[in-house]
């Protein structure tokens, strides 16, 4: 079976909103993809300061703006498609939204961008809401991409992505477990952006930097990264911790951009060590994916740190990875087959997630 799939995502970094293409093909439980267009739209000035405000709207306001940003990512999907010439070839489209609130500790999630609006401005049926009903279900409603991971590419024994949090899938004991490892590239953006950089190309500025042991020690030493999975991060641990205990150290910017590099390091490897077999001479391969894959030093610190656990790393640059994840938890959805784990969310059950908006 074929799928055509329009697979949207918006991250918390506001880049812009993320659109695929893609042909998802199922045999006999076995899953491939080809990627036919793909391209990120930016957001304007204009955009970026409502969605980056949201949070603080009235309830009355956030619904205007949630219908708002819906329709604007129909007519955007409308562009994409007549751009490509895709009339008459999408099945359906799959759009996860732009997350506002996600507390799952009080069973609620929310992200800008009514399906109901795409639906009515591409004239197409539409899947959003992904993360509902795991977080209804008690679940964390993250992370929401292994289960989509695992399917394309089951033959790792590791998945690490290098998103705006680092986060890790293994199939351990014949289920699928991940959680997030620690934040990543928010924070190393972050940082560059104080030397006037948006990014930290192929990492120079933090190759550049000298490691502070200190820091590294107080990070590594984070009471979150001692919790047992399955765990999500909350967007504030990165913006209300992980950057104001950097900010206390009296070092460089470059120094500050190479400790945080090995400190995602060090996580990884304490999270692969959790669940690598340590029988001698034992090789375990590892997919590292996502935008930070980019960041040839953060790569090459990874590789180091993993070296010692007969790790073996396959690096994968997939700009649109997002997207196309979110298209496949959209086909399993629309096949009305399980896209959230109770092994990976912490939920009571398996779920199938999406609210499907049909045209």
């Amino acid at each position: 079976m074929v799928y055509n799939v329009i697979g949207v995502t918006s991250g918390t970094s506001l880049a812009g909103l993320d659109l695929v293409f893609v042909a998802l093909t199922e045999v006999r439980g076995k899953w491939t993809y080809e990627i036919k267009a793909a391209e990120r739209l930016a957001y304007t000035s204009e955009w970026e300061e409502k969605l980056s405000a949201a949070a603080k709207l009235s309830a009355r306001d956030y619904l205007l703006l949630h219908a708002e940003y819906g329709h604007f990512t129909g007519h955007a999907i409308n562009q994409f498609i007549t751009q490509h010439e895709l009339d008459h070839k999408v099945h359906f489209i799959a759009a996860h939204g732009h997350t506002v609130f996600h507390v799952p500790a009080q069973k609620m999630t929310a992200q800008l961008g009514d399906g109901a609006a795409i639906a009515a401005v591409t004239g197409l049926s539409v899947i959003g809401d992904l993360r509902a009903m795991d977080i209804a279900l008690g679940g964390k409603g993250a992370p929401v991409l292994p289960v989509a991971e695992q399917l394309l590419f089951p033959d790792y024994r590791f998945r690490v992505n290098l998103g705006e949090n680092a986060t890790i899938a293994a199939e351990q004991d014949g289920q699928l477990i991940a959680w997030d490892v620690c934040p990543a590239n928010y924070v190393l953006d972050t940082l560059a952006g104080m030397l006037g950089r948006a990014f930290d190309e192929e990492g120079k500025l933090a190759a550049g930097g000298v490691t502070d042991q200190k820091l590294l020690d107080a990070l590594n030493g984070l009471a979150f990264y001692n919790e047992k999975y399955p765990k999500t991060l909350a967007a504030k641990f990165g913006t209300g911790t992980i950057l104001p205990m950097i900010q206390q150290h009296q070092l460089s910017t470059q120094g500050k951009l190479n400790t945080y590099t090995q400190h995602i390091a060090a996580q990884i490897a304490v999270a692969v060590r959790q669940l690598a077999s340590q029988e001698e001479g034992v090789t375990h391969n590892l997919l590292l994916t996502g935008g930070g894959t980019k960041n040839t030093y953060l790569v090459e610190t990874i590789q180091q740190a993993l070296q010692v656990q007969n790790i073996t790393v396959t690096v994968q640059e997939e700009p649109f990875r997002n997207a196309l994840m979110i298209a496949l938890l959209g086909a399993l959805r629309w096949r009305q087959e399980p896209n959230a784990l109770a092994s990976v969310t912490g939920a009571e059950k398996d779920s199938v997630g999406g609210a499907l908006w049909a045209v």
